[in-house]
């Protein structure tokens, strides 16, 4: 995918620089999108990152730079393997309310219809109004909360679940 210099692909277990380089990113700077911490991640050896891209990441590029990422989590139980989680989903400030964001979900989308999934699922703060209006303007449905789902110091803060059927 790819349009003025913006491309969207799926990287694999060998580009974990790739992967470092822009998960951190996202961690260092909205920090309170992720239920990660920076501390966590940056810590982590070349193969736990290289173990974290065993599930498919997709990274937008602006160039050779990347600028975004949606990650996926498949369930593994039989009865469930037709769902998977959004996770990781950033993009960088300068690239946001151009269509990008969509064109991320969209190359995640078709990758999850392509491996039979059905559905895709989601957690996300009930403070980020931002976000939940993109999930909802991309067909997401608002299914419940978790509340206290997020631990910020000692804050508590409410997750709000939300789901896509991918099928009829």
């Amino acid at each position: 995918m790819s349009a003025d210099g913006v491309w969207i692909r799926q990287i694999s277990s060998d580009e974990i620089d790739i992967f470092r380089r822009i998960r951190l990113e996202a961690l260092r700077t909205e920090p309170s999108s992720f239920a990660s911490r920076f501390e966590d991640w940056a810590v982590l050896s070349d193969d736990e990152w290289r173990r974290r891209l065993n599930d498919p990441v997709f990274i937008a590029f602006s160039g050779d730079e990347p600028i975004g990422m949606m990650g996926l989590l498949r369930q593994r139980p039989a009865k469930m393997a037709h769902r998977a989680t959004l996770v990781m989903v950033y993009l960088r400030e300068s690239f946001r309310r151009t269509g990008l964001a969509g064109d991320l979900l969209g190359a995640v989308v078709d990758f999850a219809k392509e491996t039979d999934i059905l559905q895709l699922e989601l957690a996300v703060s009930a403070e980020n109004p931002q976000a939940i209006g993109f999930y909802l303007r991309e067909g997401f449905s608002e299914v419940g909360i978790i509340p206290g789902g997020l631990l910020d110091g000692d804050r508590e803060i409410g997750e709000i679940l939300m789901v896509r059927r991918l099928v009829g």
